[in-house]
């Protein structure tokens, strides 16, 4: 086996296997604690632990469903399309409905943890890039 073959090897197998950390923005880590069938047909809910680093921020985007998350340290500010920015702390949560864009930052210190619930259609990425709405 070459070196070559053996390392892209390695890596299929390593994505493959993990499917825990989601392409995201470089301020932003998401990974999948576990996913689930619903009730709901061809949709599944998704936990994630999420973490926006100090001075991070998510980018643009949205979800194929709706987001539910819990923040459990830090703060930050949460820009959902229509709305006015607000801040959401350590204790707080908040519901993003399907297809919604939105974004957050860490104006902060420290980093923002979050708990994120993803009820999703199936097959689809869990999160998708989008441009910033226009005022």
């Amino acid at each position: 086996m070459t070196f070559r073959f053996k390392t892209l090897a390695v890596a299929a197998a390593l994505l493959a296997f993990s499917g825990l950390i989601v392409a995201q923005a470089p301020g932003l880590t998401r990974t999948i604690v576990t996913k689930a069938d619903v009730s709901v047909p061809n949709r599944e809910a998704v936990i994630a632990r999420v973490e926006v680093a100090p001075g991070g921020v998510a980018g643009w985007h949205t979800h194929p469903g709706d987001e539910i998350s819990y923040v459990s340290e830090g703060e930050a500010t949460l820009m959902i399309a229509g709305q006015p920015n607000r801040k959401v702390g350590a204790g707080e949560g908040f519901v993003i409905p399907a297809g919604v864009v939105h974004n957050a930052r860490n104006d902060g210190a420290v980093a923002v943890k979050l708990v994120g619930v993803y009820v999703v259609e199936k097959g689809k990425p869990l999160a998708s890039p989008a441009s910033a709405p226009t005022p």
